[in-house]
C-alpha cells in the first residue's frame, strides 16, 4: 500500500512546522531581502556564559568580564589562549 506523502516522516513535519512558523510571523514583517545566516560568522567563536545577576552588577562590559577573568587565570598559573577575539 503506497504512503501518502503528507504523512511521510521529515517531509511532513518540516512542512507543518514551516506553516506553523508563518502563522506566528505578522504580515507586516519583509523577510524578503533578509540574509540567512548573516552574522553565523561572528559567532562561530563565541562562547556565551549567563552570570548571576549580582556577579553581572559588578561589571560594566564584557571587556571587563574578560579582563578579570584574564587576570584570574594568571594568577592560577594558566594561559589564556592566545587567539583573542577583536570586537567589531
Amino acid at each position: 500500500m503506497p504512503r501518502n506523502s503528507k504523512t511521510n516522516g521529515k517531509r511532513a513535519s518540516a512542512r507543518t512546522s514551516t506553516r506553523a512558523a508563518r502563522a506566528d510571523i505578522k504580515p507586516e514583517y519583509d523577510f524578503s531581502k533578509a540574509t540567512r545566516g548573516k552574522y553565523a560568522k561572528r559567532l562561530r567563536d563565541t562562547v556565551m556564559v549567563v552570570l548571576d545577576p549580582d556577579v553581572a552588577r559588578v561589571f560594566r562590559s564584557s571587556q571587563e568580564v574578560n579582563n578579570a577573568l584574564r587576570a584570574e587565570a594568571s594568577r592560577r598559573g594558566r594561559k589564556p589562549s592566545s587567539r583573542r577575539r577583536t570586537t567589531p
